[in-house]
């Protein structure tokens, strides 16, 4: 008796192991794997020839029948992965994900297309579909777990997708702008230095295309600014601040922000003398004379018009006669 059972367990497993089609919903097919049939329509949208089945995916999708379109598509891609309707198939498949808000995995289907069939007459169409993906994560949107469980939004990630953007079609229509969105990535990462990278690269790159490279300089001193702004004694990033908005101002005079970066420059300038200033107390505190003076003089050849310059001449005067009354 139990070796009968044995038996029969072992052919029942056996059974199950073996590749066989299934009651609806699900249908497994030999090298294609399972799909959700309705009962009914088991096997009814498959197609014997690749643009046949391309068809069935087009109209399931103008009929919004996603997750039909889907399926029709991807098998498109799988059973005829060389043939000339591949390409628009996977254009298909990325586009079904996008309009059921799976933007992530629409992204990452449009880069096969990229990658696998870069020729493709959709390549255009894709970088900028892909750009629009990413813009909506440069505001705020969510990243997805297997793309339904919103999770949290990732500026790292967001950089990511514009950088795949501009390496895919660095002189595609989208490009330029992405280059500059990576730099916006960074920014809102407080990533300052890799934001600087990523404009000062749109700056060279697209050098001919004054309205992104303005642009690109522009915001290549405000995060220098922003670095600034972080660090009470270093100077250096306030000045490399400055060097940047110069630059601005003297390559495009006519641009309507000059102003504003003239008062930014003021601004910073005003900052450099105050962070002087304090290592000027700082040194006359601890009687380091010689280094109280250096510092003081700074302030006045940073800023000679800033609230510090007149108490500067001051200390100067007074630390000054000290030094000579010690001499003597």
């Amino acid at each position: 008796m139990n070796r009968r059972f044995s038996w029969a367990v072992l052919i029942a497993g056996a059974v199950m192991l073996l590749p066989f089609r299934s009651p609806a919903p699900l249908v497994y097919t030999p090298g294609e794997g399972w799909t959700y049939e309705p009962v009914g329509g088991e096997g009814k949208w498959q197609r014997a020839r690749a643009k046949d089945q391309l068809e069935v995916a087009q109209t399931a999708f103008e009929e919004q029948k996603y997750a039909l379109a889907l399926k029709a598509a991807r098998r498109v891609v799988r059973v005829w992965p060389l043939s000339d309707y591949a390409p628009d198939a996977q254009y298909l498949v990325g586009r079904c994900h996008e309009a059921r808000n799976q933007d992530e995995k629409a992204f990452a289907q449009y880069q096969k297309i990229l990658e696998r069939y870069p020729k493709s007459e959709n390549a255009e169409e894709v970088l900028q579909r892909q750009y629009e993906i990413a813009g909506r994560f440069l505001n705020g949107q969510w990243f997805k777990l297997a793309g339904y469980i919103p999770l949290y939004p990732s500026m790292d990630k967001t950089a990511g997708m514009f950088e795949k953007i501009v390496k895919s079609g660095p002189y595609s229509d989208v490009a330029p702008e992405a280059q500059l969105r990576i730099g916006a990535a960074r920014e809102k990462q407080k990533q300052y230095p890799e934001a600087v990278k990523a404009y000062e690269r749109a700056a060279d790159r697209y050098h001919d295309r004054p309205v992104i490279a303005a642009e690109a300089v522009y915001r290549a001193g405000i995060a220098y600014q922003k670095q600034a702004a972080t660090a009470e004694y270093d100077q250096s990033m306030a000045g490399k601040a400055i060097a940047t908005f110069t630059e601005f101002i003297t390559l495009y005079p006519d641009d309507a922000r000059v102003p504003e970066a003239q008062r930014i420059i003021a601004s910073l300038k005003r900052e450099q003398a105050r962070g002087s200033f304090a290592i000027a107390r700082f040194y006359e505190k601890g009687h380091r004379w010689k280094g109280a003076l250096m510092y003081y003089n700074e302030t006045l050849q940073l800023d000679p018009d800033s609230p510090y310059a007149a108490e500067a001449l001051e200390r100067i005067d007074s630390i000054s006669r000290r030094l000579e009354t010690a001499s003597r």
